[in-house]
C-alpha cells in the first residue's frame, strides 16, 4: 500500500475500561497480532542510502497551564483562574475547610462534568465543549453524600485553537516538563520518523509493557486519579491508567488527543482519539495486518485473548461518547 494512501486510511483508538469501582476484566492469555500499521516506507531516503532517513521534529517543551491571575473569581478559600480559557482550560484552587469538595463544569451543550477537588494548589480542568457559555459550581460536602453550593460562576469562553484543549495536561492526564513520561516521550520521538511512527511506537510500548492491576481494580475508590509516572514506573495499572499514560505521551509531543469516556454496549469505558494531519480526528481504531483491517482494543489486548477483546469492541459501532477530557 502506498504510504500516503495508507496514512489517509489509518484509524486509531485506545480503549481502556474504567469506572468508579475499577475496570471490568476478563482473564486469559494475550494472543494478539501487535503489527498495527504497514510501516514500509516509499520515501526517497529508503531508496537512497546516502540520504539521511526522515526524522520526526521532537517537541522539547510541552505546554504548561498557568494561573496568571489576569482574570479570577472567588476568594481566598475558592479561587477560579480563567486567564487562559482561550487555550481551552480553567484552573481552580480550593483552600477551604470541607473534607470533600466537588467541581461541576457545565459545558455549552449543558453536559455536566463532575470532578473531585483536592485541597491545596491550582488544578487544571479542560473546556472540551468549544466556545460558548460555561458554568462552574464548587460544592462542599455538608454531611453523608449531601453537598452545598459554595461558589457558582458563569464564564464566556472563546477558544483560539480547536486543538488547544487536547494538547494541555489536565487533572485526568497530568504531566509537566521533567516528568518521566514526558522524558520518555522525547526519547521515543528522537527515534521516530513521523507522527505516525511515534504513535505506533507509543502504542506498542503500552500494550507490550503495561499489565493490568487486578488488586488495584478491586480496591479503587471514587475519585481515583491516574499518575502517569507511577504507571510508567510500575508498569501496571487499571484501564484509566492505560488511557491517561497514552494521552500524556501523545499530548506532550504535540499530538492532539482526546480522552473520551462513555460506553461500549453496557460497559463503561475510557478511550482516546487522535488527530492526524492526513486523516483528521480518528477514533475507530483499526489494526492493519497487510491485507485487511480488524478491530483491536490495546488495553484489553495486553491482558486478554482476541475473543475477549472482540466481546467488548465488537465492530466499533457500540462506542458511545459521554464525556471528553
Amino acid at each position: 500500500m502506498h504510504r500516503k494512501s495508507m496514512l489517509i486510511c489509518v484509524l486509531f483508538i485506545l480503549t481502556a475500561l474504567v469506572s468508579f469501582n475499577g475496570c471490568a476484566s476478563e482473564t486469559g492469555e494475550a494472543s494478539v497480532n501487535t503489527k498495527i500499521f504497514d510501516t514500509k516506507s516509499d520515501n526517497k531516503a529508503a531508496s537512497n542510502p546516502q540520504q539521511s532517513p526522515a526524522k520526526r521534529e521532537t517537541v522539547r517543551k510541552c505546554l504548561v497551564p498557568e494561573a496568571s491571575g489576569t482574570l479570577t473569581y472567588g476568594d481566598d478559600a475558592i479561587s477560579i483562574d480563567a486567564s487562559h480559557t482561550s487555550d481551552g482550560y480553567v484552573m481552580v484552587k480550593y483552600q477551604g475547610n470541607a473534607s470533600k469538595v466537588k467541581l461541576q463544569v457545565t459545558v455549552p451543550d449543558n453536559t455536566v462534568y463532575t470532578y473531585t477537588l483536592s485541597s491545596g494548589g491550582y488544578e487544571t480542568f479542560p473546556l472540551p465543549g468549544g466556545s460558548g457559555s460555561y458554568k462552574l459550581d464548587v460544592l462542599e460536602n455538608a454531611y453523608d453524600d449531601m453537598y452545598a453550593l459554595a461558589l457558582s460562576q458563569d464564564i464566556s469562553v472563546t477558544i483560539s485553537d480547536e486543538f488547544k484543549p487536547f494538547l494541555y495536561p489536565n487533572q485526568y492526564a497530568w504531566f509537566t516538563e521533567g516528568d518521566a513520561a514526558v522524558t520518555f516521550g522525547i526519547e521515543i520521538s528522537d527515534n521516530s520518523s513521523s507522527d505516525l511512527d511515534y504513535l505506533e511506537q507509543v502504542y506498542l510500548y503500552v500494550i507490550q509493557n503495561i499489565t493490568y492491576d487486578d488488586e488495584l481494580a478491586a480496591t479503587v475508590s471514587s475519585g481515583y486519579l491516574p499518575d502517569v509516572d507511577t504507571t510508567l514506573r510500575t508498569k501496571k495499572g487499571i484501564c484509566f491508567d492505560y488511557a491517561s499514560l497514552m494521552v500524556a505521551l501523545l499530548r506532550s509531543q504535540g499530538i492532539p488527543t482526546k480522552l473520551q469516556i462513555g460506553y461500549s454496549g453496557d460497559a463503561y469505558h475510557a478511550w482516546i482519539s487522535v488527530y492526524l494531519k492526513e486523516a483528521g480526528w480518528v477514533d475507530k481504531i483499526i489494526e492493519f495486518d497487510g491485507k485487511s483491517w480488524s478491530l483491536m482494543d490495546p488495553t484489553l489486548a495486553a491482558n486478554n485473548s482476541r475473543s475477549s477483546v472482540q466481546k467488548y469492541v465488537g465492530d466499533g459501532s457500540k462506542y458511545t461518547v459521554k464525556y471528553v477530557y
